[in-house]
């Protein structure tokens, strides 16, 4: 049966009893969208791991804890700090710490300790004499290291 319409509806409408074409290319078309999706938001969420691959171990295991749990927990604020981590380059320290001090322990193994340098520490006088010197007048002690350090003394009365 014909109508004098069906010249005129539009390619969308469908017949009774016939499959709608553009509801199966709609469907399609949305998961292969929300699919794409999916793929651009793991990508992007990866990004930072992926940028802490050139740096130290100890900042990449930070960067991908702050990564998972900003996957899991949805708080962008640990995606935001994964990247800012990632971003600011840690200087190592502990380098040339250790090759200061690798560098020193050989220049001590290497030279060998004179004998004559171990010097035995200034004699102190007797006991009686600092007792009686106490009744007369105060007594100026001066130590090894602070007449070393510029001649401070110290007087028994000052503390």
């Amino acid at each position: 049966m014909q109508t004098e319409y069906d010249g005129y509806l539009p390619f969308f409408i469908t017949g009774p009893g016939q499959t709608d074409v553009l509801l199966v290319a709609m469907i399609i078309l949305t998961l292969v969208i929300v699919l794409l999706i999916g793929v651009f938001y793991l990508h992007l969420h990866a990004l930072p791991e992926r940028m802490a691959h050139r740096s130290n171990s100890i900042q990449l295991q930070l960067v991908g804890i702050l990564a998972l749990l900003s996957l899991f927990t949805h708080n962008n604020i640990f995606w935001v700090a994964a990247l800012l981590i990632v971003a600011i380059r840690i200087p190592d320290f502990l380098t040339p710490m250790v090759s200061m001090a690798r560098s020193l322990n050989r220049i001590a193994r290497s030279r060998p300790r004179p004998a004559a340098a171990v010097t035995a520490p200034p004699e102190a006088p007797p006991p009686d004499a600092l007792r009686s010197a106490e009744k007369s007048e105060p007594v100026v002690m001066a130590t090894a290291e602070a007449g070393e350090a510029g001649g401070m003394k110290k007087e028994d009365g000052d503390a």
